[in-house]
């Protein structure tokens, strides 16, 4: 390979064999199951990275279907969201953890956008029959379970389309240098487009969290559920932007103090 079709051709790794195809990714039947809870709000405060601080104590865990993924393919995913506020003062989400059972997006999520994939087994279906149920298992053990009544509230559509557009999302993207320091640390920024929903129900819920060294999600403890709902989408995950550098704030801060 010479210089030139290095440039050209290279997007992802392997070079020769990349794990994914370029964005962006239309999803088809997306699927949202979101329990909202309260925590800790110290924990909460801990984990979220400035300069986005925590709107509230509320955490959203999800767990999400998708069926019909361009390049990706059929997986599910499961994690928490956190409502923050950014510098601009706008409403936004926080991605804090996600967990998956599929290789294209996990490498893909990661190195594009920096969402903080790990593989695992999530879950989400129809329990008997009147019982939408969500499940992470880490390994052989099971983290997570949720639970809420299928379908005994319809939501708004509309609302919860401008949730889904409307909302700045996110992800603290860390690309490590070869000798093991950070080469890339920086706060992206992403929407989701041409978003369509399908359907939209709501229903009592309930979520158990377990701890787990290696998949923490019970550091951020359920204090009460306040609201679940169960969302069924088409949408685009669309490419992001550099919202915050976290190393050329420190190299501006260094050369500041040098002044």
């Amino acid at each position: 390979m010479d210089l030139a079709s290095i440039r050209q051709s290279a997007f992802a790794m392997p070079v020769h064999n990349p794990a994914y195809p370029r964005p962006p990714f239309r999803f088809l039947n997306r699927e949202y199951f979101i329990i909202s809870y309260e925590t800790d709000s110290d924990a909460l405060r801990a984990v979220v990275p400035e300069p986005l601080r925590p709107e509230n104590a509320l955490v959203h865990y999800e767990f999400i279907r998708m069926p019909d993924s361009s390049g990706f393919g059929d997986y599910t995913e499961s994690g928490q969201v956190i409502s923050v506020r950014d510098p601009q003062g706008r409403l936004g989400n926080y991605t804090h953890s996600m967990y998956l059972d599929d290789e294209g997006p996990i490498a893909g999520g990661r190195e594009i956008w920096g969402f903080p994939k790990k593989l695992a087994r999530p879950r989400l279906t129809i329990d008997g029959n009147d019982t939408l149920l969500g499940t992470l298992d880490y390994g052989t053990q099971r983290i997570a379970t949720g639970t809420m009544g299928y379908k005994h509230q319809t939501l708004d559509i509309e609302t919860e389309r401008k949730k889904l557009a409307d909302t700045p999302n996110y992800l603290l993207k860390v690309i490590p240098h070869v000798d093991g320091s950070a080469r890339i640390c920086e706060l992206v920024r992403f929407y989701l487009r041409d978003v369509m929903v399908l359907g939209a129900w709501g229903g009592p819920a309930a979520l158990d969290l377990h701890p787990h060294a290696l998949a923490p999600i019970a550091d951020l403890p359920v204090k009460r559920v306040v609201g679940a709902r169960h969302v069924i989408a088409n949408l685009t995950l669309d490419i992001g932007e550099v919202a915050f550098d976290y190393l050329a704030s420190v190299d501006t801060m260094k050369l500041a103090a040098n002044l």
